[in-house]
């Protein structure tokens, strides 16, 4: 993973219940990848959600932001130990999307994000519903930037910042807990950052 415009800063005593073991504070937003940042053009976005193999609801742009928004904020927390307070985020809820494909819970106990560069993470779908997560379309009042998974990404904000996949085309809904990219690559099939899970054998 590359990272830039980080820098390690002593955390403040009044945010310091707000920080993770092993996390430091940044006021920047770094820059993480797998790979080279796609460019995906809205008129050929799309988002697909699947049960297994089986699409059940294709969306353009347009139909995906017609979809009910909401705005959070939150803190997010990287696997490469940076922490950030008080994120701006807005989107559409995975509730909300359950909802508009009909579901009124999650059909499946896991998900596989998938993103338009390949990348994949998994996710329990207990994880995702109940406010805990969005399809994220703008951050800090502005379109996400490619950099930072725009057009559109996951946001998991309770989790370490990798099962926030960028660039999100689909979710798919699977009986089984099925490792992602990184997760085939030794980190943790969870990556709760207050337990410190990082790799694979963290308890």
């Amino acid at each position: 993973m590359a990272t830039r415009g980080f820098g390690g800063r002593r955390t403040p005593a009044d945010v310091a219940s707000r920080i993770p073991p092993g996390q430091a504070l940044t006021t920047g937003f770094p820059v993480l990848s797998a790979g080279p940042t796609p460019r995906v053009k809205l008129a050929e976005w799309s988002f697909t959600l699947k049960v297994g193999p089986r699409p059940l609801v294709k969306w353009d742009w347009d139909a995906f932001n017609a979809l009910p928004r909401t705005r959070i904020t939150r803190d997010i927390h990287c696997v490469t130990t940076w922490s950030k307070l008080d994120t701006d985020w807005e989107g559409v809820t995975i509730d909300d999307l359950l909802a508009a494909a009909g579901f009124a819970a999650p059909p499946t106990p896991f998900v596989l994000a998938h993103g338009f560069d390949g990348y994949s993470t998994n996710v329990p779908s207990a994880d995702l519903v109940g406010g805990k997560a969005m399809v994220a379309l703008s951050y800090d009042g502005a379109p996400l930037a490619p950099d930072h998974g725009g057009p559109a990404r996951l946001l998991v904000p309770h989790l370490y910042f990798w099962k926030s996949a960028k660039w999100l085309s689909g979710l798919q809904f699977t009986e089984t807990d099925t490792a992602g990219f990184w997760e085939l690559r030794g980190y943790h099939m969870y990556g709760d950052p207050w337990r410190e899970q990082r790799y694979h054998d963290d308890l």
